[in-house]
């Protein structure tokens, strides 16, 4: 019997129960009996119409899209924003943003959304480090705003964080439109080269940015491709294996820097966002994700009633 037959049946017995009858020897159960209770049979209509919608699409689970808005904050949250004395990382500020919405409605805020409007304005730059790696520095207007480099000594030596002052986390919030605005622009456009042929330029730019371990994620969306098509690329390219592949970016996007918040492989030697040295991620607990949800239907059914004549 095959997992769709299995549901078939399971529809016939529950199709029976709800209507009162038994579906064993077919002989109508008496009105005291609880599958004559109204909401064991509305339960059991409400079950028969699920098994139904699966069984009329051959057995196969559709996935639900989310359907959680743009991150939105109303003008009586904005209100409510806690300004910080003392200056704060961009992930601090995102944070206290998030936490003024209601994220059971909207998508969260991610800081990168902030840094890359400032970037688009000129308030940041993207520079090279002299190891290769990519970091957001703030240029004139930046520190004009309140936005400052700052050099900082841990355990293991010197290192730079990005801070914002009480003004810039007050122009942040002012300009939270435009910052979202601009998100979703980018978003818009994130897979426009999606399909089209690769160019000599854009494979170099997708090694050099893949070295200096930059996250797929963010690599799709400067070669405005999606992940899986930058995966397949660099599966080509011999760089990694997939499964090395997927482990990179596993890591990255589940080891959090404490200073800029920003994601951060096991094999750099500091991150490379805020100069962070890798030793201070040490303590941190790795987590594992999986890439979907799972139901285990076979199980389910043997669990229920055995179909098997």
């Amino acid at each position: 019997m095959t997992e769709l037959e299995k549901m078939q049946r399971a529809k016939m017995y529950i199709d029976k129960m709800a209507n009162g009858i038994n579906p064993i020897d077919d002989v109508s159960a008496a009105d005291s009996d609880m599958i004559n209770n109204v909401r064991i049979s509305r339960c059991l209509f409400y079950v028969s119409d699920i098994l139904r919608q699966v069984i009329d699409n051959n057995g196969v689970i559709v996935k639900v899209k989310s359907s959680k808005k743009t991150f939105f904050l109303s003008a009586d949250s904005i209100n409510n924003f806690s300004f910080s004395d003392t200056p704060i990382p961009i992930s601090e500020v995102t944070k206290r943003l998030n936490d003024l919405a209601d994220l059971e409605v909207c998508h969260k805020l991610k800081h990168s959304a902030i840094t890359n409007w400032l970037i688009s304005i000129g308030a940041l730059e993207t520079r090279e480090t002299s190891d290769g790696k990519s970091v957001k520095r703030p240029n004139k207007r930046g520190q004009e705003l309140g936005i400052f480099a700052e050099k900082r000594t841990g355990l293991n030596g010197e290192y730079t964080v990005v801070v914002y002052n009480k003004a810039s986390q007050q122009f942040i919030v002012d300009n939270l439109e435009a910052i979202i605005a601009n998100n979703e622009n980018r978003s818009n456009k994130k897979a426009e080269n999606q399909g089209q042929a690769w160019s000599p330029a854009h494979e170099e730019c997708l090694i050099d940015l893949f070295n200096k371990n930059v996250p797929v994620s963010e690599i799709a969306t400067t070669l405005m491709r999606t992940e899986t098509g930058i995966r397949a690329r660099l599966k080509k390219w011999v760089l990694l294996n997939i499964e090395e592949i997927s482990n990179r970016e596993e890591i990255m996007a589940l080891i959090k820097c404490p200073e800029c918040g920003n994601s951060i492989s096991d094999k750099a030697a500091k991150c490379p966002h805020c100069g962070v040295p890798a030793e201070y991620f040490s303590d941190q607990p790795d987590a594992k994700q999986s890439d979907f949800d799972t139901v285990d239907y076979k199980g389910l059914s043997n669990i229920l009633i055995s179909f098997d004549s």
